[in-house]
């Protein structure tokens, strides 16, 4: 406490001390604020399009690089890449390799800001133009829709962006008359080490290297600090953007903390390799640049070609070992074996996004179906070792019985109710980031997740009955219990070809077949149970029974397959997301 009080203590004196600091540090305040205001109204207007093409164009490491380096680029905000990656991890949607890979051209994305400072923020009066983008951004704050307010936010970020670089410019440009930061140069080795380790305060103090850039940016095109100096800055910013990331992941799940550990390596080694070979690499620079219009003299223009070629060398080194990288990190952060009924998916991390969230939702709803249906099975007297096997039906009912002595009620809240809470729980709070189409989806699952749970209920109501008639003495209800057992494993397997189908109109069908098939459970329509009373092949006693067990089982199938066409099968909400 006491050293945040002597920091802003110290902060106060210079900002009232030197005008020229002042007007500099409320540029980085600012810049610092536009970023702010642009990662949310990206996140709110185009957040849905990145998510899309992030789980989409990622399936190679060429692709994902190629992926990050877009979406970077085009929401300027390499932090909430970061976030929707990490999430991304956590709902299952990513790959490691396919998050390292997007991490590796998000870096890449990340040098385009230096671009647009070098090509706008220090050659026009970009102060008159973001007055204006902020007015337009404070206007569509007025509008409803989760869009117009977006477009607001990413408006409001860039007027502010563009104000914070005009302070700074005018800061640097009053010290001319004054302080040269340029006289403080050091030659050698030693100056490169020097500037580098300063660029990573910079960038850990202001928790910005996007901001970093903009300011060495500025002051060389100021001629406050010397060209090579800007460039150990600008390695430097680098590692501190790293630094900060590895800090804010200590508290993270398993996926932040790889995600750290694998950019902060990155940017590590590449700087190494870019301060070694230094001068090879300036003139390389120096090559370059008037092959792609930049002047010699445009020394602002040169350290953005820098910035990008640093992070571009760094993807061609590096990326070939990408499969190494994710041997070592899921060698060294190794999950916690869950207990039984814990969720596997619903982190705070998933819940970012509503595709991250909805996703999370949807596998966790899976793992409490394979859950619930280990209980379902053992309370038919069924394992599912048999009954998703290769044998017979038949010949599975006749080596099934013996029945199968489980406390249903105890496996119930073990395996079960703690992970239906946990659902419920998670989907509540998703909600407040979704679409109207969004908690529509939602509300379904939680419905069939409801349903999951009363089939449960249901067996527990049979489980006397189908033990004690399975091996009835009377021929007759026991065929009728066992014919029961018959038509559930049917509908068993078809469920499991429905899951790892990747044809939803197979699907379809398969649902429609079951469907067809249920009919026979019911014992009242399909006629049979008329005809064994009035032949008296069963009493009245054993009726009743039947009667309401097969009811019990009607419902399990029909509740069974409504998880199956929400979950799995084709529909108009599913068919967006359940390419998973």
């Amino acid at each position: 406490m006491l050293s945040k009080f002597l920091f802003f203590g110290i902060l106060a004196y210079v900002l009232v001390s030197f005008d020229n600091i002042q007007t500099i540090v409320a540029g980085i305040a600012i810049f610092i604020v536009g970023m702010f205001f642009m990662e949310e109204g990206f996140k709110n207007f185009a957040g849905g399009t990145m998510q899309n093409i992030l789980r989409n164009w990622t399936n190679s490491t060429p692709k994902a690089i190629t992926t990050g380096f877009i979406a970077t680029t085009a929401v300027q905000s390499s932090s909430l890449l970061s976030l929707i990656i990490i999430s991304f991890l956590s709902a299952g949607i990513l790959t490691l390799n396919q998050a390292i890979g997007v991490v590796f051209g998000s870096n890449i994305g990340s040098t385009t800001t230096a671009w647009i400072v070098s090509l706008l923020g220090v050659k026009i009066d970009i102060a008159h133009y973001a007055m204006m983008i902020i007015v337009f951004g404070v206007a569509s704050k007025f509008v409803k829709g989760k869009t117009a307010q977006g477009i607001g936010d990413a408006l409001l970020g860039i007027g502010f962006v563009f104000l914070g670089i005009d302070l700074m410019k005018d800061g640097f440009d009053s010290m001319k008359n004054g302080i040269n930061l340029a006289e403080y140069h050091i030659n050698g080795i030693l100056g490169i080490i020097t500037y580098v380790i300063v660029g990573i305060i910079i960038t850990i103090v202001i928790q910005s290297s996007a901001a970093t850039m903009t300011l060495v940016i500025v002051a060389i095109s100021s001629n406050q600090i010397a060209y090579i100096d800007g460039v150990a800055l600008a390695i430097g910013a680098n590692i501190g953007t790293t630094i900060t990331a590895v800090i804010g992941a200590i508290s993270s799940n398993a996926d932040g903390k790889k995600l750290a550990l694998v950019h902060f390596t990155f940017n590590v080694v590449t700087a190494i390799i870019v301060v070694i070979l230094i001068q090879p690499m300036v003139a390389l620079i120096d090559l370059i640049a008037p092959l792609v219009g930049i002047a010699t003299t445009d020394l602002a223009m040169k350290l953005s070609l820098f910035h990008t070629v640093f992070n571009i060398t760094g993807v061609l080194i590096l990326s070939p070992f990408i499969p190494f990288f994710v041997k070592i990190l899921e060698d060294t952060f190794i999950d916690p074996k869950l207990k039984s009924g814990e969720p596997k998916f619903l982190n705070m991390q998933s819940i970012e996004t509503s595709v991250t969230s909805i996703t999370a939702i949807k596998k966790e709803s899976e793992h409490l179906y394979h859950n619930s249906l280990e209980i379902i099975v053992h309370g038919l007297s069924l394992h599912r070792k048999d009954v998703f096997s290769e044998k017979a039906i038949k010949q599975i009912i006749a080596e099934s019985q013996k029945p199968v002595d489980i406390d249903i009620d105890q496996m119930y809240q073990v395996t079960v109710k703690n992970l239906y809470g946990e659902i419920i729980k998670f989907s509540s709070l998703a909600q407040e980031k979704m679409t109207v189409i969004d908690i529509k989806y939602i509300y379904s699952l939680k419905i069939v997740n409801r349903g999951i749970v009363r089939a449960i209920k249901d067996i527990e109501k049979i489980q006397d009955n189908m033990n004690g008639f399975i091996n009835h003495e009377n021929n007759y209800i026991r065929h009728e219990y066992n014919l029961l057992r018959e038509k559930m494993i049917k509908i068993f397997r078809e469920l499991r070809k429905i899951e790892e189908s990747q044809n939803f109109t197979d699907s379809l069908l398969s649902l429609e077949m079951l469907k067809k098939e249920m009919t026979d459970i019911d014992t009242i329509a399909n006629g049979r149970l008329d005809g064994m009373i009035r032949e008296r092949q069963i009493d009245t006693k054993m009726a009743t029974s039947l009667i309401n067990d097969s009811i019990y089982i009607y419902n399990v199938a029909n509740r069974l397959l409504e998880f199956a066409e929400t979950v799995w099968a084709d529909n108009e909400i599913l068919r967006e997301y359940n390419n998973n």
